[in-house]
């Protein structure tokens, strides 16, 4: 009798199946979410009032109405205390209104006051134009840049070249400059670099203070001499005519520009020789 051939055993591999959360998901834009916490708001502007109210209700002089783009449609909008929700259309029975005060420029509002959050924050018309929401993290991040900016200031200054700062302080307290000495330069230097940062940076990176103060040195010296109507410039010491100044500019100004031309060139080398 024959034998039964037997069949051979195929070995698969198990497969493994896949739970839902390893399914690919299509992208989801979430939702910043809403925190809950205590919040404060600040008018706009350098003045800062005792007192100062803004709408809290529509009314037909201040509209107060956000527009929903889901919906397509315009919704009212209420400050009522014992409502939870800023939308009239969302409050229920008798609403007690509620002002909104600003004392000295500031408003907080605690956490538990979620309608009046999110009137101020989401929805309020006048929201940035009127006042900001305080950040934290965003005013730490511009006075780090404030610190970072006053620290690039006061290392120019100390690692400038006495006449570049002398330059850059006539602009700020005039000819007295001339009678300081290097370390009352380099010391008021750094204190204009502290005050005021981005002016003296500013100012560090024009090349005309620089060639301005030359003139006005020279003009001390009586190395250049301006005419009475501070219409013409002449050499000191031959009186010979350098340069007629344009109408309505100043005169260290239009030499500082006369240096930097091909003919006023070799008369700056000439007057940066006098002076030391």
């Amino acid at each position: 009798m024959a034998k039964q051939a037997t069949a051979k055993k195929v070995e698969v591999a198990p497969q493994e199946v896949q739970k839902p959360s390893q399914m690919v998901k299509t992208h989801e834009v979430e939702k910043p979410k809403w925190e809950i916490k205590d919040r404060t708001y600040l008018l706009k502007g350098p003045h800062s009032p005792v007192s100062h109210t803004i709408p809290g209700r529509h009314t037909s002089r201040y509209p107060l109405l956000w527009f929903d783009e889901v919906n397509g449609s315009q919704k009212e909008l209420r400050y009522a205390t014992n409502q939870d929700s800023p939308f009239v259309q969302e409050q229920r029975g008798v609403a007690t209104l509620g002002h909104i005060v600003f004392y000295d420029g500031v408003l907080t509002v605690k956490k538990e006051k979620q309608n009046l959050q999110k009137l101020l924050s989401l929805y309020h018309p006048l929201k940035d134009i009127k006042y900001r929401e305080f950040d934290s993290v965003e005013q730490a991040v511009d006075e780090l840049g404030d610190i970072e900016l006053e620290i690039d200031a006061i290392i120019a200054a100390r690692e400038m070249d006495i006449n570049q700062l002398e330059a850059i302080l006539r602009v700020e307290i005039g000819s007295k400059v001339s009678e300081m000495k290097s370390s009352e330069l380099k010391r008021d230097g750094i204190l204009f670099a502290k005050r005021n940062p981005s002016l003296f940076l500013e100012l560090a990176n024009d090349e005309s203070i620089e060639l301005r103060n030359i003139a006005i040195r020279a003009s001390e010296a009586g190395i250049i001499n301006i005419s009475p109507d501070k219409r013409t410039i002449n050499w000191g010491s031959n009186d010979r005519k350098l340069i007629t100044v344009p109408f309505d500019e100043n005169p260290y100004s239009a030499m500082a520009a006369f240096f930097k031309t091909d003919e006023g060139i070799s008369v700056y080398k000439s007057v940066e020789k006098m002076l030391k």
